[in-house]
């Protein structure tokens, strides 16, 4: 009978040593509550929930403990497991130009169109990128390490992870984390930017209603659009080629049904598979670095220069145009790439000074321009540091 509970009890002693239980880190707790706290946001805040709820489930994926070296192949960075296979998609970039062919498809460029000067903002607004990897090459990080850091600052989710797989597959999860939890804060984060860098006066600054674009114009854009932006920087063909090409299915009236697939349940199939595979890649014992944080907040430095360079550059511009024709510069921190939501903030922060201005149709010009804009400043990062 005594060998019985002996064999019991070594029984027990090997399933518990399989259990999270016996595996769990300070780490992983850590990474528990962050993941906790994106569902809580997204749940209860609506906070990028689309983004939020598969990323943060996928944090807690990512850090359920186990024994690593049981070779169970059931972790994110274990060859052979599940989870593994699903994270090709982001560590090779494959998932980033099915996105944006997505966004594409369900963009509309009417008011870049009408407002073409618009355009510029969404330039203006990549000062962050710039800025960003100038601070990271201070702080030592390699250049390609600051290009794939910098690209966060341009608050497109799917563009960083397409640069950092080419250029630092190592921090690919880091920065993927980041850029997609600035996405969605900037409700949190733009306001007091705007606040802060506007006067009252500016803020209820009326623009003129867009002019109404013809079909021709919205056909011939993105065959136009690619031709010159990717003439100009032939290595983010793979997102702005897709980008463009989902706009065409949409704007041409003649490929509906591949047009609402495309926004419909391709992009929702490919977030829901980005989402959590990026939130399990934050598995403690491989993620949770000093460098992981100092990505993080490299990221907001990031974010924060963008936001502030778009708004500035309105004022800028502000000085040379007359009454008639100014620019809100609540308008300019839209000229980051979070589409729509940066866009919603300008017109949120627009109506609190004056509830009948509405800036959201203004604010989508420099929006969707922030979307090439952020592509093209990943296509020149790559020009210089492949090949």
């Amino acid at each position: 009978m005594m060998e019985f509970f002996k064999f019991i009890g070594h029984g027990f002693d090997i399933f518990m040593q399989y259990t999270a239980f016996a595996n769990v880190t300070v780490g992983h707790l850590i990474m528990i509550t962050v993941g906790l706290i994106f569902l809580y946001l997204a749940i209860t805040k609506e906070y990028e929930p689309l983004l939020l709820v598969p990323i943060g489930f996928g944090i807690l994926i990512g850090n359920i403990p186990f024994a690593e070296a049981a070779n169970l192949k059931v972790g994110i960075y274990e060859e052979g497991s599940v989870l593994s296979y699903l994270y090709y998609g982001v560590t090779h970039g494959i998932y980033p130009p099915l996105i944006f062919l997505g966004i594409g498809a369900m963009t509309d460029f009417s008011t870049l169109l009408s407002n073409p000067k618009l355009i510029i903002l969404g330039a203006a607004a990549q000062i962050g990128i710039f800025g960003a990897y100038t601070i990271a090459l201070a702080l030592g990080y390699l250049p390609q390490q600051a290009a794939a850091i910098a690209i966060i600052g341009g608050a497109d989710g799917p563009t960083a992870i397409f640069l950092s797989a080419k250029l630092a597959p190592e921090l690919t999860g880091a920065i993927a984390i980041s850029a997609y939890s600035y996405m969605a804060l900037v409700p949190v984060i733009q306001p007091p930017i705007m606040k802060l860098l506007t006067t009252p006066k500016e803020r209820t600054i009326r623009m003129k209603p867009p002019r109404q674009v013809s079909k021709l114009e919205k056909v011939l854009f993105p065959i136009v659009g690619l031709l010159l932006t990717c003439s100009i920087t032939p290595s983010a063909i793979p997102l702005l080629g897709m980008l463009f090409f989902g706009n065409l299915l949409k704007e041409s009236g003649v490929t509906k049904r591949l047009a609402e697939t495309a926004r419909g349940a391709l992009i929702d199939i490919v977030t829901i598979l980005i989402g959590l595979t990026v939130g399990a890649s934050t598995q403690a014992t491989t993620f949770l670095t000093a460098k992981s944080v100092g990505i993080f907040v490299l990221g907001a430095v990031s974010f924060i220069i963008a936001t502030t360079g778009g708004i500035l550059f309105v004022k800028f511009l502000n000085l040379f145009l007359s009454d008639k024709n100014k620019i809100n510069p609540l308008i300019g921190n839209a000229g980051v790439s979070a589409v729509p939501d940066s866009a919603r903030v300008s017109q949120t922060v627009g109506l609190q000074y004056d509830p009948t201005n509405h800036l959201l149709m203004h604010a989508m010009a420099p929006n969707v321009a922030g979307v090439i804009g952020s592509a093209v400043a990943a296509g020149i990062m790559l020009s210089f540091f492949v090949g």
